[in-house]
């Protein structure tokens, strides 16, 4: 007894072990059942093989490949009086519209009062300057009279006065001395007279007299030539010379101030002159934007309104031309097709540029002609991205592209809506799945075979993608079974290192649309499998992927969660997410998503396009 007391614990744990090996049985077996149960929920689809044609679709406008265009050539915005209805046949000549340009009249009068008053200030300046010339002259030839004169002063004093006024101080002098001489001999002999009592002391006194008289006039004569040499000369020279420098000096003055006053007449008389023939071009301007309000026509055609005819798929800023509607200067109003010849504007999406190249072949389908579709050519292709689109939507990249219709075009009108399929390529005899169904796994194409324990994982090479069928190059035979709706958290998670690099950090995206040691193609000939004419081709697997992960239902954002960054809790209820998401149905997994975009919003990718059909370009 005591050894079966003693055993109990042996059998409870062989009971313990039993019942658990059987539990794990049973949860195997479920879990096996709910993943068969889970893999035949998933749509499928077989490999196809047979014509595929790879195209661009896009909405746009019909319009005349050679038209003339009414512009508005009056500034300001003036409003319409008059607008010939759209889609009247005119002529040549015919009045086409016309502006109202009240203001442009009431301008134009105080313009003109403006050029009279301008040309009388230029008369003005014009008399100014020849007054100032005039004066110029005269002060000038007196100033040049004045240095003459100066110059002949100074000489005549030099040759003339004083030689004259020292010949005369000299004559005085020996006049002086004569009549002294002759005054001394007479007193002298009045003297011996006196003595021999001949003659009476009152006598010999006036001799004496005399004689005082004329020494005391020499003396004066000869001290009036010393003046005259020592002070007189010397001054008057330098008087005289003086005032010569102050002659020449000012003829210097009187010449530079008359120059001035010229040059100041003359630059008031061509800013007078200027001014005139600003105003008078003002004017001008004004009488052409009057004569530019009325605009007829300048050949035979059809009226296309502007508005009308110059669309591209996008909504403008414009709003329709109409009586007493505001234009502005140089915007167009009218187009007049001058030939049969039509073709088709459209704006191609930044996503679609690598895909279409010049010369490609056009099927044009237009609304307002059912039945009928119409062959054409790419022709032109914008180097930059249309600047009203970006002004609208600054996430908008278009590039406006004309395409040349075959044909004269006589079924077709201007401003028709249209729909053009580019056909970039056309594959007579090629292997293709629907775009959907590929997604990158570790940054290379994969699409999912079912097999016997659930959706096995394959790697293919793609090429282009019509954004419906996808071209499969390498990986898949016709007839394989694929699966429609591929597990998106394999799409969306890879902590694999991609082309030698780390994976990215969240909330870090990275471009997996150039393969490795991929090389411009050249041309044509040099491209490669799914590249376009500027680069490689964004591959449609990658956007199904990039859709199907943008908002997740782990909370995670676009590619996926960095697991390395994450703690164990958070990894923990990662998977948790994961795994349920994955034992979803496929309807209850498009649900979860459906409401995951709507309550995110779903990001843009530029216009949607029809699906293409086989067509031989």
């Amino acid at each position: 007894m005591k050894s079966i007391i003693r055993s109990w614990p042996v059998i409870w744990a062989v009971l313990a072990v039993v019942i658990g090996a059987g539990a794990l049985i049973v949860y195997a077996t479920k879990l096996n059942s709910a993943k068969k149960a889970n893999t035949n929920a998933i749509p499928v689809d077989t490999v196809k093989r047979g014509p595929l044609t790879i195209s661009v679709t896009i909405s746009g406008t019909i319009r005349s490949r050679q038209q003339e265009v009414i512009k508005s050539e009056v500034e300001g915005l003036p409003t319409i009086l008059y607008l010939v209805p759209e889609g009247t046949r005119i002529k040549k000549g015919d009045l086409l519209v016309e502006l109202d340009v009240s203001k442009l009249q009431d301008s134009k009068v105080s313009q003109q009062i403006i050029v009279q008053n301008a040309d009388a200030a230029a008369i003005g300046a014009r008399e100014t300057l020849a007054v100032s010339q005039n004066q110029a002259k005269s002060d000038t030839a007196k100033a040049e009279l004045d240095a003459q004169f100066a110059k002949e002063d100074l000489e005549k004093y030099r040759e003339g006065d004083y030689k004259n006024l020292l010949k005369e101080a000299e004559n005085k002098i020996t006049l002086a001395e004569a009549e002294l001489a002759l005054a001394t001999t007479k007193c002298a002999s009045s003297a011996r007279l006196l003595e021999q009592k001949f003659l009476s002391k009152m006598e010999y006194k006036a001799d004496e007299l005399s004689m005082q008289r004329w020494a005391s006039s020499l003396e004066l004569a000869q001290n009036a030539k010393k003046l005259l040499i020592d002070f007189t000369y010397k001054r008057e020279m330098t008087k005289l010379t003086a005032a010569v420098d102050q002659a020449a000096m000012a003829l210097e003055r009187v010449i530079r101030k008359a120059s001035a006053d010229i040059v100041q007449a003359q630059a008031l008389l061509r800013a007078k002159e200027s001014e005139l023939e600003r105003q008078k071009t003002i004017l001008e301007k004004t009488d052409y934007m009057i004569g530019k309000a009325k605009m007829f026509a300048p050949t035979d055609g059809l009226v296309v309104y502007a508005t009308t005819g110059g669309g591209g798929g996008f909504r403008g800023d414009r709003e329709p031309l109409a009586e007493g509607a505001a234009v502005r200067e140089r915007q167009e109003i009218i187009y007049l097709p001058t030939a049969d010849s039509v073709m088709a504007a459209v704006k191609l999406h930044e996503s679609s540029l690598d895909k279409v190249r010049l010369d490609l072949p056009v099927r044009v389908t237009v609304d307002a002609v059912p039945n009928k579709v119409f062959m054409g050519r790419v022709k032109k292709i914008a180097p930059l991205p249309d600047q009203q689109s970006m002004w609208q939507n600054p996430d908008l990249k278009v590039y406006n592209t004309e395409i040349w219709l075959e044909g004269d075009g006589s079924d077709l009108r201007t401003g028709m809506t249209c729909r053009a399929e580019i056909v970039v390529d056309y594959y007579p005899d090629a292997i293709y799945v629907p775009v959907h169904a590929v997604v990158r796994v570790g940054g290379k194409p994969t699409v999912y075979v079912p097999g016997p324990q659930g959706l096995v994982a394959r790697t293919i090479e793609i090429g282009l993608d019509n954004n419906r069928m996808i071209h499969i190059l390498k990986g898949l035979e016709p007839g394989e079974i694929i699966a429609l709706a591929p597990p998106l958290a394999d799409a969306a998670v890879s902590t694999e290192p991609q082309n030698g690099q780390l994976p990215p950090s969240p909330g870090m995206t990275f471009p997996q649309t150039r393969p490795s040691g991929f090389t411009p193609p050249t041309g044509r000939e040099g491209r490669q499998p799914g590249q376009g004419r500027r680069g490689p081709a964004r591959d449609p697997s990658a956007d199904a992927a990039d859709s199907a992960t943008d908002r997740t239902p782990t909370g995670e954002g676009r590619r996926g969660p960095n697991l390395q960054n994450m703690t164990e809790e958070q990894r923990a209820a990662f998977e948790a997410r994961r795994k349920q998401f994955e034992a979803m149905s496929p309807e209850e997994r498009q649900k979860t998503m459906d409401q995951m975009r709507q309550g995110g919003g779903r990001r843009s990718r530029g216009p949607e396009t029809a699906p293409a059909s086989p067509i031989q370009p």
